[in-house]
């Protein structure tokens, strides 16, 4: 039976969301994915392999990432969703499971994935919550980088706010919406698409930056993006503060409204 999940987690501690071997580590580099499936392994009492909707780099959290696996234990969804948070670390834990139909694929049957990007805008960096927190010192016009971003809708070639190191087959991304907004000293950033490149958020935040403090014009966003050169755009922004908000699926998946399109 294949299950789909709803995974919760604290990226901080981790070097991402992707099980990765590290040349010269003594075992593996700590990863999201590999806490998971080690708990959804003890569950089962047999190997689990799990597909995620969108994987995260370091020190970038998770509201709602979705996974699918596949496995034949006679578990329920609670027995699973119960079984495997008290086999995770303090930092992740299952927020919900269901069986899903065998073609549906967290990755794949995604039509919309979101992020959300928090600022604090004080001269002083914060010490609470500082891991869900980026932290600008120099004020910032956030109406300005909303405007700029608005640049950024559509279907585009987001090379300028691609890393070199992308293994993405080709540039091409469509941007549903952005929006910045500011309450009191905190600016947040949120954005939707049908699919990001990697750190393009990050890299994206760290060009609207600079149009926030003044430093460019608003019109500079649609220069890069028209450019296509990675070298000529803003420096990539801390992870602290990003948040993978999560994918969006069409109704017809029966998944909860937290990550179904129009609920």
């Amino acid at each position: 039976m294949r299950y789909a999940l709803g995974v919760e987690y604290d990226g901080s501690e981790f070097q991402g969301w992707q099980r990765l071997e590290k040349a010269g580590a003594p075992v593996h580099t700590p990863s999201v994915q590999s806490a998971l499936e080690a708990a959804l392994s003890t569950v089962a009492n047999a190997p689990i392999d799990t597909i995620c909707a969108g994987r995260t780099d370091a020190g970038v959290h998770g509201q709602c990432q979705v996974v699918h696996f596949d496995s034949d234990a006679p578990r329920t969804p609670r027995g699973w969703t119960l079984g495997a948070t008290a086999n995770l670390p303090p930092a992740i834990c299952v927020r919900w499971c269901q069986p899903v139909a065998e073609d549906f694929n967290a990755r794949f049957s995604a039509r919309a994935r979101r992020y959300r990007y928090v600022l604090l805008n004080h001269p002083v960096r914060p010490a609470l919550g500082r891991q869900l927190l980026s932290w600008e010192r120099l004020p910032l016009d956030a109406d300005a980088m909303h405007r700029a971003a608005q640049q950024l809708l559509g279907e585009n070639d987001f090379s300028a706010f691609r890393t070199v190191h992308c293994q993405a087959r080709h540039p091409m991304r469509e941007l549903q919406s952005i929006r910045i907004t500011r309450q009191g000293d905190r600016v947040t950033v949120e954005v939707q698409a049908n699919a990001f490149l990697h750190h393009m958020v990050r890299n994206i935040v760290g060009s609207l930056l600079m149009v926030g403090r003044g430093e460019k014009p608003e019109g500079w966003i649609a220069q890069l993006l028209a450019g296509r050169d990675r070298t000529v755009a803003g420096p990539t922004a801390p992870p602290q503060g990003l948040v993978f908000v999560g994918p969006l699926y069409p109704a017809q998946w029966g998944l909860p409204a937290e990550v179904t399109l129009g609920a």
